[in-house]
């Protein structure tokens, strides 16, 4: 039921769906505010939205050309968006001054309270949070109403589900949930009248689903995103306090944001093209060489920017695995473009020999296990072999022998990466790979392998004993699905199957 959902949001970055989802529910306010649901007029709302626009538009511009560092506008005008959100909408004239300061202050936090160019903390929360403590004017985070609750829930879904965090924000609500009932022991409330108040009159979802999973300033793997969802979640109730001074949904991520920079890799890397190779029809392998050695686990991925003249509705920003094992110098990325590829993906191909493009964001955990001795099985769809190009070679950069079979499907034998790679380690670590085309109509004549989609049958034949190893899944995301649902079929435990989606963010 949710793979239309989930093909839907494979076409539109993770920030352009964000971007998209912010409009709708400033529209469904301006919609309510009409209708008299909201308690403000909708003409402020559409002149306060507008001004915080055009203010954080200059203020971006400005920081940008003074820092020397390229604008991202789509990032200006989501933060920007969000202000409008959760500021009240302009009461009278002189709350212009406090509207502006705002989104000074939110784009200032980009530029100036970052490190080796990342940010350290959400701008909409560092401004409004500035705000209070300079001005004494704080958000009202309006956008927590009963009457927007089924927009925002909307909305926060599709976000979730397409950033795959459900993780974190299930921990942060969980905790908010102990910190409730915490809270209702000491002042004797009702739980059930406490919980209502937070769900229908907080900004609980909107801050949860879209605040708190921001990329750029949560922690990159699972079990650290937990962490970080709970102490996020213990702070939003203000049950902490030191003398008059509450904790404040703001205040509560800025601390997380904090504790998410402290433990999280800190490198942002200007990388200049090496080569580029075509390596299969439709594929090419970029080499890039990093301004330093990236230090990461083999199947982890990057955020890649790559400024380029008018980018289309996908943006500058892609998510790409690293191909290249942490033993190489150089990084690699394995690409396939179609016949109407993106804006990003014509100026990635345009690049010439010493163009640069920047990375950062490390992540993942889509990553070896830690016993060496588990029995693996790695499936790999097209470009998704790229995680497993990366571990494969790290093993046998390393001489680590480990008991993996690979199963590689493509559609025919000309798109078959890194087989070199793949017969080297099975001749010297034993790693058997078992290849597999799914057009039957175009078979050539030396093919002496599978054919045909994987089905429970293959599977059962070609991997004795498959209930007792860990699947590992990387591909498009139809191709996740169908391999994941094959491997249920022969009752393979979800703890035993781990996916990586290869749709970028």
């Amino acid at each position: 039921m949710l793979r239309p959902i989930d093909n839907l949001l494979n076409r539109i970055t993770m920030y352009r769906l964000v971007l998209y989802v912010l409009i709708a529910l400033l529209a469904a306010a301006l919609a309510l505010s009409s209708l008299h649901m909201l308690a403000f007029d909708p003409f402020a709302l559409l002149f306060s939205t507008a001004f915080i626009l055009a203010a954080c538009a200059i203020s971006n511009w400005a920081f940008s050309r003074t820092f020397g560092i390229p604008t991202n506008v789509e990032s200006a005008t989501i933060t920007a968006l969000i202000l409008a959100l959760i500021i009240t909408p302009l009461q009278s004239y002189n709350d212009l001054w406090f509207l502006g300061w705002a989104s000074v202050l939110a784009m200032a936090s980009k530029y100036i309270v970052a490190i080796k160019g990342k940010h350290l903390f959400n701008p909409a929360a560092f401004a409004v949070a500035l705000t209070y403590f300079t001005t004494n004017q704080s958000a009202s985070w309006w956008v927590g109403s009963a009457s927007l609750l089924p927009f925002v829930l909307i909305g926060g879904f599709l976000i979730v589900r397409k950033l795959r965090r459900f993780d974190l924000v299930f921990s942060f609500l969980g905790a908010v949930l102990v910190a409730l009932l915490a809270s209702s022991l000491f002042s004797g409330d009702a739980l059930i009248t406490t919980l209502q108040r937070v769900i229908l009159y907080s900004p609980l979802v909107f801050f949860a689903s879209i605040l708190l999973t921001e990329p750029l300033t949560a922690p990159p793997t699972r079990k650290l995103r937990i962490y970080y969802g709970a102490l996020v979640g213990i702070l939003f109730t203000p049950l902490l306090h030191i003398g008059a001074l509450y904790t404040t949904p703001e205040l509560a991520l800025l601390i997380g944001n904090l504790v998410a920079y402290l433990v999280s890799p800190k490198d942002k890397l200007i990388l200049k093209l090496k080569n580029k190779t075509q390596v299969a029809p439709d594929t090419y392998e970029f080499v890039f060489t990093p301004n330093r050695k990236l230090v990461f686990t083999p199947g982890q991925y990057m955020e890649w920017t790559l400024g380029h003249h008018d980018p289309d509705s996908r943006g500058n920003r892609r998510t790409f695995t690293l191909a290249s094992a942490p033993t190489e110098r150089e990084l690699r990325l394995g690409v396939k473009f179609y016949q109407k590829s993106s804006s990003f993906k014509k100026a990635l191909l345009s690049m010439g020999s010493e163009d640069e493009i920047a990375a950062t964001q490390l992540a993942g955990d889509f990553v070896l296990p830690d016993n060496p001795s588990q029995k693996c099985v790695f499936i790999a769809g097209g470009i998704g072999i790229t995680p497993f190009r990366s571990m494969i070679k790290y093993l046998l950069d390393t001489h680590q022998r480990r008991p993996i079979t690979l199963l590689y499907s493509n559609r025919g034998a000309e798109d078959i990466l890194y087989k070199d790679i793949f017969d080297r380690a099975e001749k010297e670590l034993g790693i058997k790979t078992i290849y597999t085309l799914t057009d039957a109509s175009h078979l050539p004549s030396f093919w002496k392998g599978n054919v045909g989609r994987l089905t429970p049958q293959m599977i059962q034949k070609l991997i004795p004993g498959y209930r007792r190893v860990k699947f590992y899944i990387s591909g498009p995301t139809e191709m996740v699905y169908s391999f994941k649902d094959t491997l249920r079929q022969l009752g393979v435990k979800d703890a035993d199957i781990r996916v990586d989606f290869f749709a970028g963010l």
